[in-house]
């Protein structure tokens, strides 16, 4: 495996000193400013992260060569969850769920998933967007990286979202803007239209972001539900030969094991050392995230993710009734009891167990 340190640093007395200053910032943080004043980029303001944490570790991160880099330049690699929709999951994302995610399994970020439709952001911008505030806040306070997931995913063309993905990054970006732990996934998985119109929507949404927040990562969505195009019959060359005209930018790759086997895991073993890449999502099971568990599949992607210091995101964070939801059903409801492995499915056990371990596994 690669020499490049992982992000995580951990102590007994550095938990305890996240501990209080989570306790400390969480009576101090507003949720969310006046649209107006978001609307203007107008920032909160950085607070320092809790000793110990990925953030206070390597602070602003950026895109260096293929690779995502801490402030000193050195490769890192981020490894955390995703939630699930916040218009049916938000109640999985607790003070008790995140200390879980940042302190008994180690992880490094949380992907938020704001779908766009299926009864999200579309029907009540002002309450998902302030949602989106707060997770956010709340990871900060743990020391937690964050991805901002503009989750569209039906209709496939991102150009569909492009005037509410204006307002939406508008406000985000010039909220979160001097956080330095804040990446922008601008559109999760393109499909049904070529790359050719996935790039001209991100070189028309990236100017806005950067406009809020010149530093901050983004995430580009690839062909073919962020497949590289594999699902297309395509592959990393058309990205290669015409690729997004921004720079600090990576490009996404998802992948669910027991459906996307070795041309998938050649693709993103070969587009790694032509593009920066980041798996936002994937699954132990099958694409829809049901059915049995592949974990030797798994393995062989996170071996290889390790091997190139690519980030992963596993989906996802909550107790739906598929096997590819972490938690048993009944446990964000109950709000208790988050921490070790009696409250996860298998799939959830094994993701943990990987997360707490170096990636020299």
């Amino acid at each position: 495996m690669s020499a490049s340190p992982r992000i995580r640093a951990r102590s007994l007395s550095s938990a305890v000193a996240a501990f209080a200053s989570a306790a400390l910032l969480g009576g101090l943080l507003a949720l969310s400013p006046s649209p107006t004043a978001a609307a203007a980029g107008a920032g909160t303001g950085a607070a320092a992260a809790p000793p110990g944490s990925p953030v206070a570790a390597n602070g602003q991160l950026s895109v260096c060569g293929t690779k995502l880099c801490n402030s000193r330049g050195k490769a890192v690699q981020l490894r955390g969850m995703s939630t699930h929709g916040t218009q049916w999951y938000a109640h999985c994302v607790t003070d008790g769920s995140l200390d879980a995610l940042a302190r008994d399994w180690g992880g490094d970020v949380l992907r938020v998933s704001t779908y766009v439709q299926e009864g999200g952001y579309e029907t009540d911008p002002r309450r998902f967007t302030d949602l989106v505030h707060r997770i956010v806040e709340e990871a900060t306070e743990r020391g937690l990286y964050v991805i901002v997931d503009w989750h569209m995913l039906s209709p496939g063309d991102p150009h569909h979202n492009l005037a509410r993905a204006r307002t939406f990054f508008t406000e985000v970006a010039g909220r979160h803007r001097d956080k330095p732990n804040v990446l922008y996934e601008i559109a999760n998985e393109p499909n049904g239209v070529g790359w050719t119109r996935i790039r001209d929507y991100a070189e028309q949404i990236i100017p806005v972001v950067r406009a809020q927040d010149p530093d901050g990562v983004v995430l580009v969505g690839t062909r073919a539900w962020s497949s590289l195009g594999v699902s297309d019959g395509a592959d990393e060359r058309e990205i290669v030969n015409a690729p997004v005209r921004a720079s600090n930018i990576m490009y996404t790759f998802h992948f669910y094991a027991a459906s996307h086997r070795d041309a998938y895991l050649r693709t993103l073993s070969r587009a790694a050392d032509r593009l920066p890449l980041f798996v936002t999502e994937f699954g132990t099971q099958d694409y829809a995230g049901e059915g049995p568990n592949d974990f030797a599949m798994t393995q062989r992607y996170l071996d290889l993710m390790a091997e190139k210091k690519i980030g992963w995101v596993n989906w996802n964070f909550s107790d739906d009734h598929r096997s590819g939801a972490v938690f048993r059903p009944g446990t964000c409801a109950a709000n208790t009891g988050w921490t070790g492995t009696s409250v996860l499915k298998e799939a959830g056990v094994w993701i943990r167990e990987r997360m707490r371990t170096p990636d020299d596994f």
